[in-house]
């Protein structure tokens, strides 16, 4: 017999002995934790930067991504999460003036993080 037919004879013998106490129930959604909301926020620094979004399900976009919109210097976005880029040789993009891999996911898409800074 192998492991998984051991896990599923253990569970029966479990159940046996248990009864109909073992049954699960549903936690209620009044006792599930609220997810936080997102207050971080960055100022774009660049000139005219795009929001891109990743092509072919792809998790991080790429500088030749679709741009979805852009936004302008002193505009004030709210991102929580970041994407990163990985390379074998050097940074996965240059943006205003500085090299880096990190994306920030922003409404729309995703923005390299060399063009925000925090507020």
């Amino acid at each position: 017999m192998n492991r998984f037919g051991k896990v599923l004879v253990l569970a029966a013998a479990v159940t046996a002995l248990v009864g109909e106490s073992a049954v699960a129930v549903p936690a209620s959604p009044a006792s599930a934790p609220a997810a936080a909301k997102c207050t971080k926020q960055w100022r774009v620094t660049g000139k005219k930067v795009a929001v891109r979004k990743p092509q072919n399900n792809q998790p991080v976009a790429s500088p030749d991504s679709p741009a979805v919109r852009y936004l302008h210097q002193g505009d004030i976005v709210t991102s929580c999460v970041e994407a990163i880029a990985r390379t074998q040789s050097g940074p996965a993009y240059r943006k205003c003036g500085r090299g880096g891999h990190v994306w920030r996911i922003v409404r729309g898409g995703q923005v390299p993080a060399t063009c925000l800074e925090r507020v």
